[in-house]
C-alpha cells in the first residue's frame, strides 16, 4: 500500500496535479482517506509506462484505505519522503570498453597461440614491414701465390700491358674496363639508338681514369688503350666525333700527364694502308683519324703513338710496299704521321723488310721479339736495334717495344703465334733507357710477375693472382686421327675430323689405281661383287610386291675399260686424264662399255 501510495505521489509531485502545496496537500489526504479498490491495484503495475493523460485519469479513481492525517505540507517535504522511503534502487549506467569477467578471460588465455599477439596487435603494427635484404660478409679470397726464382738486369724502362685490367674486370657488381661495344643490330633498334653507342663511350672513357689510378697505385705506368673504346666512331656509317666525351677523355689524359704515364694504342689488323681496295684505304684512314681525336682531346703528347702492321702481301710484297709509301706520303693528314709508327710481324713482313720503309719515310718501328722468333731477321740483333733506335731518337720519342712468349709445347707456326698467360725472363739484348709492352694473356699479372723475378717494383700482395696450369695443343694420333686420343680428349674439330677422313680415302684410291697401272690386276670391290638375281618366274604375292622397290638408277654411267696385261703409257694417260667418250677408248684398242661417258672404271677402279 505504501508502495503505491509514494507512486502515486512522486507521479502526482511532476504534474500539475501537485502545482501547489494546498492541492498536494489535498490530494495526499484525498489519497489517505479513499479505500483501495483492489481491481485497481491489480492494473497499476502493468500501466506504468502508459500515456502522462492516462495516469491523470487513474489518479482520480485510486482509493487507499485512510491511515491517518497528511504526513507532509509542501512539495519540498514530498520528495524528501520519497528519496528516504523509495525501495527502488537507480541503477547508472556508464558505457566503458568492454571488459571479461575472469573465467572469460581464463578460458581465452587456454586458446593463446604464438600469433595471440599479432592479432591483440593494433591495425598499424599488423602492417606488413619492408625486409631488409642481408648483405652476406664475404671473407676476402687468399691466393697461394708461390716464390719466384730472382733474376739480375739493368733494365729500367717502364713495363706495360695492353687494354684490360683482369683485377677491375672481375670486380663485383660494376667491373671496371674500356671496351663496352655493341652492334650494329642495336644501333638500328628504337629502343637504343646512337644514344646507347655514345652511352657505352663515354662509359668507358670514365673507367679509363679508373684504370690510370689503380696503375699508379700499383707501379705500372705504361697502357696500351683499348681500340674499342667508342663503338663504331669509325664507321662510314655511323661515324661520330668524340667532343660529347670531352670532359671525360680530358680527365683520364690530365690523369696520365700528372703521374707521368704512357698511353699508346694499336688499331685492328684491318687497318692496312697498302690494301689493293681502296675501300680498305679509306676505312683504315678513319680509323687512324679516330685514334689521333682521342689523343688530342686527352691532351698526350708525341709518345703516344699509333702501331700498325703493313698488312697482307697480296700476292706482291714489293708492289704492296710501294701502295703503302703512296699513301703515306699523299693521303695521310701531318697528325696521322707523326703518331704512326709501324711493327714487324711473323708472317709477312720482317724487321728486314721494314727498316728499309721506316729509315726512308722516317717512321718508327716498333721491334717485337715474339715475331722475330718465328720470322727471324737475318741482321744480328744490337745492330737491328741500333738502327731502330735511332729513328725514334730522331723524332723524338722514346723507344717502344713488344715482348711475349709462345704456349708451351707449341710446334706448328700457328700454335707458335699464339701468346702465353706470362712472360718468364726478359731478353738479352734489350736496352736499358725503353718503354716494353708485355703482350700476355695475364695482363697486369704478366707485369708484376717480371717486377718479382727481377725486383723492379714492389708489388701488392692481396693484387696477386695465381698462374693457371698451360692447356695442351690437341692432336692427332696415327692410331687414332678421327675420333679421341688415349686420354679421352677430343683431338679435333669434327670438321677437321671429316676433312682428314675424304683425304686419306682419296690418297688410298690413287694407290688402287696406282697399282692397277702397274701391275695390270685390280681387286674386285664389294660393291660388284655377285649377288643372285631374283627368281621372276616364282608367284609373288600382293603384298610382297608392293613392299618391292625398284633399284634406283645411277646418277653416273659408267665406262668400263677392260685391261689385260697391257700397260703402255696411253693407258695411264687415259686414266689419268679421265675419258669423256667411249670412241677414246675405241681408238686405243679397248674395250668399252655402252654405260657411261663421264668416268672411267678400270677392272671394278673407278677414276674420276
Amino acid at each position: 500500500m505504501n508502495h503505491h501510495l509514494l507512486l502515486v505521489a512522486r507521479r502526482c509531485s511532476s504534474r500539475s496535479l501537485v502545482s501547489s502545496g494546498q492541492s498536494f496537500a489535498l490530494a495526499v489526504r484525498t489519497l489517505r482517506t479513499t479505500p483501495v479498490v483492489s481491481s485497481t491495484l491489480s492494473t497499476m503495475a502493468p500501466k506504468r509506462k502508459r500515456g502522462a493523460a492516462a495516469l491523470v485519469d487513474e489518479v482520480d479513481t485510486v482509493v487507499v484505505a485512510a491511515t491517518g492525517s497528511a504526513l507532509v505540507s509542501s512539495p519540498e517535504e514530498a520528495k524528501a519522503l520519497i528519496r528516504r522511503t523509495s525501495t527502488r534502487k537507480k541503477m547508472k549506467v556508464v558505457y566503458t570498453e568492454e571488459v571479461q569477467d575472469a573465467d572469460e578471460a581464463e578460458q581465452d588465455d587456454a586458446f593463446d597461440g604464438p600469433l595471440t599477439d599479432l592479432d591483440d596487435a593494433p591495425a598499424e603494427e599488423k602492417l606488413p614491414k619492408k625486409r631488409k635484404r642481408r648483405t652476406k660478409t664475404q671473407e676476402p679470397v687468399v691466393y697461394d701465390i708461390p716464390p719466384v726464382e730472382t733474376k739480375i738486369t739493368n733494365f729500367k724502362g717502364r713495363l706495360g700491358y695492353a687494354c684490360l685490367n683482369t683485377v677491375l674486370r672481375a670486380m663485383k657488381p660494376e667491373p671496371v674496363f674500356c671496351s663496352r661495344t655493341c652492334r650494329i643490330d642495336t644501333i638500328n633498334k628504337p629502343d637504343f639508338g646512337m644514344d646507347y653507342c655514345k652511352e657505352l663511350g663515354r662509359k668507358n672513357a670514365e673507367d679509363l681514369s679508373r684504370l690510370i689510378q689503380w696503375n699508379e697505385d700499383n707501379g705500372i705506368k705504361f697502357l696500351r688503350m683499348s681500340s674499342e673504346m667508342f663503338p663504331f666512331a669509325s664507321h662510314e656509317k655511323y661515324g661520330y666525333t668524340l667532343e660529347y666525351a670531352e670532359k671525360e677523355l680530358k680527365a683520364a689524359g690530365d690523369l696520365a700527364k700528372k703521374y707521368g704515364h704512357r698511353l699508346t694504342t694499336h688499331p685492328g689488323q684491318f687497318t692496312q694502308l697498302g690494301s689493293l681496295r681502296e675501300a680498305v684505304v679509306d676505312a683504315a684512314i678513319r680509323d687512324l683519324d679516330y685514334h689521333c681525336q682521342m689523343f688530342r682531346l686527352m691532351g698526350l703528347g708525341k709518345d703516344s703513338v699509333m702501331i700498325i702492321h703493313m698488312g697482307g702481301m697480296f700476292g706482291d710484297k714489293p708492289a704492296t710496299i710501294e701502295r703503302f709509301k703512296e699513301v703515306y706520303r699523299t693521303r695521310l693528314t701531318d697528325e696521322i704521321r707523326e703518331r704512326l709508327v709501324l711493327e714487324n710481324d711473323e708472317m709477312c713482313y720482317n724487321a728486314d723488310d721494314l727498316l728499309p720503309v721506316c729509315e726512308e719515310l722516317d717512321i718508327p718501328l716498333v721491334f717485337d721479339y715474339h715475331h722475330n722468333w718465328i720470322y727471324p731477321s737475318e741482321k744480328p740483333l744490337p745492330e737491328l736495334i741500333e738502327r731502330i733506335n735511332a729513328i725514334w731518337h730522331r723524332k723524338g720519342i722514346k723507344p717502344k717495344q713488344h715482348l711475349s712468349e709462345p704456349c708451351p709445347g707449341a710446334e706448328t707456326v700457328m700454335e707458335k703465334r699464339k701468346h702465353s698467360d706470362r712472360c718468364k725472363s726478359l731478353p738479352e739484348d734489350l736496352p736499358e733507357d725503353m718503354d716494353l709492352m708485355i703482350e700476355a694473356k695475364d695482363k697486369e699479372q704478366a707485369v708484376f710477375h717480371l717486377y718479382r723475378v727481377y725486383n723492379l717494383h714492389p708489388v701488392i700482395h692481396e693484387n696477386l693472382r695465381p698462374e693457371k696450369p698451360p692447356k695442351p695443343f690437341p692432336r692427332a694420333t696415327e692410331d687414332n686421327a678421327d675420333g679421341e686420343n688415349g686420354e679421352g680428349e677430343v683431338s679435333a674439330t669434327p670438321r677437321k675430323r671429316k676433312t682428314r677422313a675424304k683425304a686419306r680415302k682419296t690418297e688410298q684410291e690413287a694407290d688402287e689405281i696406282a697399282e692397277v697401272l702397274n701391275i695390270g690386276v685390280a681387286e674386285e670391290p664389294k660393291d660388284l661383287e655377285d649377288t643372285a638375281e631374283p627368281n621372276t618366274s616364282a608367284p609373288v604375292s600382293p603384298k610382297k610386291k608392293a613392299k618391292q622397290k625398284t633399284p634406283r638408277k645411277s646418277a653416273k654411267k659408267r665406262v668400263v675399260v677392260a685391261v689385260e696385261v697391257d700397260t703402255s703409257v696411253e693407258l695411264q694417260q687415259i686414266v689419268v686424264a679421265g675419258l669423256e667418250s667411249d670412241g677414246m677408248a675405241q681408238d686405243h684398242g679397248y674395250a668399252v662399255g655402252q654405260d657411261s661417258k663421264d668416268d672411267i672404271e678400270v677392272d671394278g677402279i673407278l677414276a674420276n
